[in-house]
């Protein structure tokens, strides 16, 4: 049961940060791809239908995290309440943002709140989980480093894939250009792992910008997706034997009784759960168009 809680809650993070790393990355990159109010609520209608769906993942997680290991929960939340705290307050301004500046005449603070709440938990996140691998200041600044920019390449192809017109070539650009930027760094932050899903993870990311060369958006989001999956995956398997440092998973787990209750609410949730998100992007799945070619 133990490791089974581990597995899920492994699994619920990596959700999150696949399906809210491209949100975070769309929030940082709409003013720039964008050129007038238009190009910018056509880029936010991406994620427009999905984002606060894709926070459920991080609310299930932490929740998974304080009933089956509430040790080690305890630790990693009191540990890093500031880092925390900024994320909640990202979080809070970037859905301000996000549902206020279809409401108001003029959005620009907004779109400033949509920014700075994106890049805050972007960043924050890998500060986190890098210092609980090293307990290192360099290396929660390289871990924020990798997120942010892995966040904005993956945020880059997704608009690629979603959007259409001027936009669509704009972000195809700003994924080009920040692969420049993001491989060096992945290749600095997981070399050092040197696990086999890190190596592999080095290889997908490099694959992504290739694939946009080519104009195969859907296999370049695949990539990116899948880097954030097995750098998730060498992060958690580290993990799994210290989850804190002086902590072992056994001691930071509930009882059996409560594991095994956990298990069934689980079992009945999480495929409805899964469900409801995979039909909601099966209906939003076609690409955004720009409002004038849309009204043709």
């Amino acid at each position: 049961m133990i490791d089974l809680w581990f597995i899920i809650i492994a699994f619920l993070w990596t959700g999150y940060f696949v399906l809210e790393g491209f949100d975070f990355g769309v929030g940082l990159l709409a003013p720039f791809v964008s050129r007038n109010g238009e190009e910018q609520r056509q880029s936010l209608q991406t994620i427009g239908p999905v984002w606060d769906g894709n926070e459920v993942w991080l609310i299930t997680a932490v929740g998974a995290m304080f009933a089956a290991f509430p040790a080690w929960y305890a630790g990693m939340f009191s540990g890093f309440y500031l880092p925390v705290l900024l994320v909640l307050v990202g979080l809070i301004v970037r859905g301000v943002g996000l549902e206020w500046r279809g409401k108001v005449d003029n959005p620009t603070w907004c779109d400033l709140g949509i920014v700075v709440g994106s890049a805050m938990p972007a960043f924050v996140w890998g500060t986190v989980f890098a210092d609980l691998l090293y307990g290192s200041a360099a290396a929660a600044l390289l871990g924020g480093a990798f997120s942010l920019s892995v966040f904005l390449l993956h945020g880059a192809v997704f608009l690629a894939l979603k959007t259409g017109g001027p936009v669509r070539r704009r972000a195809r650009s700003a994924a080009l250009g920040l692969s420049a930027v993001t491989l060096p760094i992945g290749v600095v932050a997981l070399a050092g792992m040197g696990t086999i899903p890190a190596i592999a993870a080095i290889a997908a990311l490099a694959a992504a910008p290739a694939l946009v060369w080519r104009r195969r958006e859907g296999w370049a989001f695949v990539a990116m997706a899948g880097t954030i999956v097995l750098v998730s995956v060498s992060v958690f398997a580290e993990l799994r034997t210290a989850p804190l440092p002086g902590l072992t998973l056994a001691e930071a787990a509930s009882g059996p009784y409560t594991l095994t209750m956990l298990s069934w609410i689980g079992l009945i949730a999480l495929p409805f759960v899964l469900g409801y998100q995979g039909w909601t992007y099966w209906v939003f799945r076609k690409r955004v168009r720009p409002v004038a070619a849309a009204a043709q």
